[in-house]
Order: structure tokens, then sequence, then C-alpha cells
């Protein structure tokens, strides 16, 4: 799969999921905009994606507030020119259960940073999607549609459920204008998100209570990113693509 030359936003790329695409898609020659918080750890993916000869734009934006998304099309435009291909990854999730006083407060956060703004970043982008006929790449998750860990997790699961529904509008939207959206959910992944699953769990009863007794890995992850940015997926849009080793069957 070559994306030789064209320009790839990934959202949340200074770790994870995020951060094997930048490096994956910089590998077929994309030129990558790397969007974080942590410089260290971007500066560590943005090496790794020069190494294939193109360097990367590293924004630094938190993607809860407005100014800061919107810093990152003018910045990626200002650079390059056009966007062919945005990749909503950035997410989070806290322990909050609805019964607690600060219920809300947490909601609010989780609902910012996993549905707001891949809302506003879409729009923002949609102008300079519709002129190169790119495409969105939405990276959701099984608890989407799947309740565990006795709903500590609530406001991660309506976030995920709620960016699913928006990604399918807006691939019926943009349709007409040959936009693609399509949908990726994975389930358990080794990334730095899981690490607040301690509080109810570990990395091995997770692989354990998946149908292949395993967990997948970021790199998994990214190159089915990359299938559906890819003109090989050319005829697909509006669908969701689980990867999850069985996870959900089990629920």
């Amino acid at each position: 799969m070559s994306f030789d030359n064209k320009v790839v936003i990934v959202t949340g790329s200074s770790s994870g999921i995020g951060a094997a695409a930048a490096i994956t898609f910089a590998k077929e020659g994309a030129y990558v905009v790397i969007v974080g918080r942590n410089e260290e750890k971007m500066k560590n993916v943005s090496n790794k994606c020069e190494c294939f000869g193109k360097k990367p734009l590293v924004v630094k934006a938190d993607i809860s507030k407005d100014d800061e998304v919107k810093k990152i099309i003018d910045e990626t435009i200002k650079r390059f020119g056009k966007l062919d291909i945005l990749i909503n990854n950035a997410g989070m999730f806290v322990p909050n259960d609805i019964t607690s006083d600060n219920f809300m407060e947490g909601y609010d956060r989780v609902m910012n940073i996993n549905l707001r703004a891949p809302v506003y970043l879409t729009h923002l982008a949609i102008p300079y999607l519709i002129k190169t006929k790119g495409n969105i790449v939405n990276i959701s998750s099984v608890a989407a549609t799947s309740i565990f860990f006795a709903s500590s997790i609530l406001s991660y699961f309506v976030s995920k459920a709620g960016l699913n529904h928006f990604s399918r509008g807006i691939a019926l939207k943009l349709a007409e204008h040959g936009v693609r959206v399509n949908i990726v959910s994975p389930g358990p992944v080794r990334t730095d998100i899981l690490d607040t699953t301690s509080a109810f769990t570990t990395w091995d009863k997770l692989a354990e209570s998946t149908p292949l007794k395993r967990l997948s890995e970021p790199q998994e992850i990214a190159d089915l990113i990359l299938f559906l940015a890819s003109e090989k997926a050319k005829g697909i849009t509006g669908s969701e693509f689980i990867s999850d080793n069985g996870f959900v069957l089990a629920k």
C-alpha cells in the first residue's frame, strides 16, 4: 500500500496505536502530522518516521481545546498545502461510577476528548478532504457495543458509541464528494490507555477473556487503519471493522 506524498493527520500519535500508525504511514511514503501532548514521546515517533525519508510535522495540542484543534489543521495546511487522510485516534477514559459525586466531571472530560474533538476536527478538515477526495478513519472500540467492567467506564462506552454513529452519519453525507469514512474498533490492545484497567483487571486476565487467548499489538491495528485508508478499500465507507481476538463473542 503506497501513500507516497499523501498528507496524513494522526491524533494521539505519541504512543500506542497512533504511534504505530504514524510510523507505518511514513514507511509507506506519507507526510505525517504527529499530534499529541507529550513532547518527548512525539519526538521519538518523529525520529522513527523521519528514517523513511520525510520529515513529519509535530503539533503539540490538547484536543479538548477548540483553538488547539484548529491549530492542527492550520499548521498542516501551512506546511503541506493539503490534507488527504484524517485518523481520529486520540482517546482516553477514566473510571467513573455514575453514582459518584464527581461523575459529571469525568464524563465531560472523556466526551470532550473522545467525541467532541473528533467531531470538530472533522468539521475543520472536510473542505480539504473534499478537494483531495480523501478519507477518514475513526478509532473507536468494542466498548461502543459491549458493556464490561461493570460499567465503571460508562463515559468511555457512551463516547465510542457516539463516535460510531457520527462516523456513519458523515460517511453518508460525504459520499457524494467521494470522501470515505470508516471505523476501526479494537478490543484489548497493549497501549498506554489501558494502563488504568489495573484497577479492575490485569493484562493476563484480559488476554484470557478473549477466545483467542491473546491481546492485540498496536501494529496490528495500524495495519488495519492503513488498509482502510488505502485505495484497496476504495469501495468501503460507513463500515466498522473489529479487531478484538473474538472479545465481543464472549460478552
